[in-house]
């Protein structure tokens, strides 16, 4: 009886130095892990965007006098030339010689006004031509070989921005044109010490598209110059979207633009077509001032959502500057500084070790990897400071 109290003291002995031992081994450390792989990666610019109408024209009141109210709502479609407001004379400003002096010089000013224009408009018809020949001399080198086809969407691009401003141009000479003819028109009419009130001048449309915003609804006195109403063409938007200076350096002309948030399923599509020349100071909601500079986007045409889009819809734009359909990748959180490098923990034979790396392109989520570790191997993703070289870990799911 004796013996077998002993040995069940011994086995009881066994166990609790065993439980000791058991407590004193270190447990593996628990991590979040991911592999390295092949993949995709853009780099992109992220900021808010706003719509607007491409060509959008203010129509003001060519001379002082008395509006009629002007039936017209926002929304209402306009063709060009066509009546959008009336200004009668005033009767308590009669056309003195002062007055008539003054609309004499008005005229004259329109009249220069129309002549820049023409100068402007042959100019950029000028650039147009040349534009044009320049993208059949990039097709046929193209078609030859000698260039990439790269050369030639940027020889597009540049016609298609030249055709534009054409387009402008000319609108440009219609509008001094209007104006000039509103002016003669003042100057004949008026041209004695009383006015007749039959008499009114007629302001037209200078483009054919839509009114998209009414200033001056009710009839009354206005000044020479006030804003009577918006005119614009709904279905030609462009977004503008301002960036830190830093990122817009990053940004080439044509480059694709992805932008979501902004009411429907599917995100829009677009390409740059200017980054302005001109920046800003901008403060931020914390109260630090920042050199921002626009970035205009044309919108896809083949894009049919674009059509549900008007005028100042709000949209988050990220601007692809670079972007490979395969590369060598892993999570950007798992890289980390030791010294002047990166590194990364891998994990071999269940303890994590510690490897430099070299990085290449990389953006929120993905970084790619240039040397230091290879496809399929394992990394530990958000390290936290228990984790060192040698420790022994677990991954968690």
């Amino acid at each position: 009886m004796t013996w077998i109290k002993r040995i069940i003291a011994i086995v009881f002995g066994l166990g609790v130095v065993a439980a000791i031992v058991w407590a004193l081994v270190p447990r593996p450390v628990p991590v979040e892990t991911a592999r390295v792989d092949r993949g995709p990666l853009r780099v992109t610019v992220e900021e808010d965007g706003r719509t607007r109408v491409h060509m959008r024209y203010v129509v003001s009141a060519p001379v002082a006098g008395r509006l009629d109210r002007i039936a017209l709502q926002a929304g209402d479609a306009v063709q060009q030339d066509a009546p959008v407001a009336w200004i009668r004379p005033a009767e308590s400003t009669p056309l003195d010689p002062r007055s008539r002096a003054e609309l004499r010089g008005r005229l004259n000013v329109a009249n220069a006004t129309v002549a820049r224009a023409k100068a402007e408009a042959q100019r950029a018809h000028l650039a147009e031509d040349l534009a044009g020949q320049e993208l059949e001399r990039t097709r046929t080198l193209v078609q030859q070989g000698a260039l990439a086809s790269r050369d030639l969407e940027l020889a597009q691009t540049e016609y298609d921005s030249r055709v534009k401003e054409a387009e402008a141009a000319d609108l440009a000479v219609r509008v001094a044109a209007q104006e000039a003819d509103a002016n003669r028109a003042m100057l004949a009419t008026f041209d004695g010490t009383s006015a007749s009130k039959n008499m009114a001048v007629e302001v037209k449309a200078p483009s054919t598209g839509r009114v998209l915003r009414v200033m001056q609804e009710s009839a009354g006195v206005v000044a020479a110059g006030t804003p009577l109403l918006e005119i614009g063409d709904p279905s030609s938007l462009e977004v503008v979207v301002d960036v830190l200076t830093s990122d817009a350096v990053r940004i080439e002309r044509g480059a694709s633009v992805i932008m979501q948030r902004w009411g429907g399923d599917e995100p829009l599509r677009g390409k740059v077509r200017l980054v302005e020349p001109s920046a800003f100071t901008k403060v931020s909601a914390l109260g630090v001032e920042e050199q921002r500079v626009n970035v205009i986007v044309d919108p896809d045409p083949s894009d049919k959502g674009w059509s549900k889009v008007g005028d100042g819809f709000r949209v988050d734009a990220s601007i692809v500057t670079w972007e490979s359909p395969s590369v060598l990748r892993m999570p950007t959180s798992a890289m980390f500084r030791a010294g002047d490098k990166w590194s990364v923990f891998v994990v071999e034979s269940g303890r994590a070790v510690v490897r430099a790396i070299e990085v290449g392109k990389r953006n929120d989520a993905h970084v790619q990897l240039l040397g230091g570790a290879s496809e399929g191997e394992t990394v530990i993703v958000h390290p936290s400071d228990k984790v060192s070289a040698g420790v022994r870990v677990a991954a968690v799911q």
